[in-house]
């Protein structure tokens, strides 16, 4: 019998088969056996991770739970319960996600027809315009100025009757760079739903430069969602857990959306262990800024790159004597991760996660090691 095939390129939605793939961070694995070396031996310095990873308790919890063979609780009570005290919100008002990505996934599909508008400020997170073109909306970019800001007055202006989402993220990702809150008062003043991004906000609000969280204030405006994950602070990554705030009139279609079990049992209790011990996780993000403050100092000394200002885990730097791809490479070869962007804006630039200070000096030696190379 003889089938003919109806499966092929044009049969799948065209917003899918025009859409160009999205690459992660590289694996350590993959690298460790291409250089025939320890995966231990490599130094994972591309994705933002916590380099101290989880607190004792979450892996203690973790190994003597005995719950994993019953499903979550998909209205998620208990979680969002422990979890509003810590964010400082209603419970009522949080949703959890299997990462804050899955909720940016959530917010795009609720709100985006095909042709309808998402306002972005790159350089940003990838995954905002990424997830915009899977529903076929149009992303209108407002590139940030020579600093990384963002001009509001050119944000209100590209809105239009077709925009549904502005998407703002302080810190940014890859940059660093704060928004101050009165800017984005100003653009929630237009109306139009606003998605803040705080992916980083502990390591901005534990430098001691002053940081003034937009999370309180979802009550205030019906148009402000704020994201948030354990992924970078609390070293829960790997486990895929985020959440959001959520105004009444957003939470409700974002419910009807929500696969039931989207959050597993072993990231509510990480969750739950990260949240009790959470001194201990912050003096951790301590940690991480005080030796982020070093990278900053650092750096300039290799004469290979001239950082940014920075309020995250990472530091966004311009390369003297080569650009990001080569740099990155030459990185790797000696089993070293850092983040490339193949994007004009950032061709010359490369992004570099806050390791431990062993992990750190052994990158300024290898930086210092090519600019040696090239006479600089």
């Amino acid at each position: 019998m003889s089938i003919q095939p109806r499966v092929s390129r044009s049969n799948v939605r065209r917003a899918i088969a025009d859409i160009k793939e999205y690459f992660g961070p590289d694996d350590p694995e993959h690298l460790a056996k291409r250089l025939g070396r320890p995966v231990e031996s490599i130094i994972k310095l591309d994705a933002n991770e916590n380099p101290y990873g989880a607190s004792p308790l979450v892996q203690e919890m973790l190994s003597t739970f005995t719950g994993y063979s019953i499903y979550p609780d998909s209205d998620q009570r208990s979680a969002r319960a422990a979890l509003a005290e810590y964010a400082g919100v209603p419970a009522e008002s949080l949703i959890l996600g299997n990462g804050a990505d899955e909720l940016i996934d959530l917010l795009m599909r609720a709100y985006l027809d095909p042709g309808d508008e998402l306002i972005d400020f790159p350089p940003s997170f990838a995954m905002y315009a990424f997830n915009a073109q899977l529903q076929d909306a149009r992303v209108v970019s407002i590139p940030r100025d020579d600093q990384f800001q963002i001009d509001v007055d050119a944000a209100l202006r590209a809105i239009t009757p077709r925009t549904k989402l502005i998407l703002l993220t302080s810190p940014n990702n890859p940059t660093g760079t704060v928004m101050p809150s009165a800017d984005v008062r100003r653009i929630l003043e237009s109306g139009y739903l606003v998605v803040l991004d705080e992916a980083y906000f502990e390591f901005a609000d534990a430098d001691g430069q002053g940081f003034e969280t937009m999370i309180g204030e979802v009550a205030n405006y019906p148009n402000l969602v704020v994201l948030r994950t354990f992924s970078k602070w609390a070293g829960l990554a790997g486990l895929r857990i985020g959440y959001g705030v959520f105004p009444n009139e957003v939470s409700e279609h974002l419910w009807k959306l929500k696969p039931p079990f989207n959050v597993n049992v072993a990231a509510l209790v990480a969750m739950r262990a990260a949240l009790e011990d959470r001194d201990h996780l912050l003096s951790t993000v301590k940690r991480i800024v005080a030796e982020r403050e070093r990278l900053l100092a650092e750096f300039p000394k290799t004469r290979l790159l001239r950082p940014y200002p920075t309020r995250s885990n990472f530091i966004l730097s311009e390369i003297n004597g080569m650009d990001g791809r080569a740099l990155t490479d030459r990185l790797a070869n000696e089993g070293i991760l850092v983040r490339y962007y193949n994007t004009p804006r950032l061709r010359s630039c490369v992004r570099i996660s806050v390791g431990r200070p062993e992990q750190d000096d052994v990158l300024l030696a290898t930086l210092t090691k090519f600019a040696d190379e090239l006479g600089l």
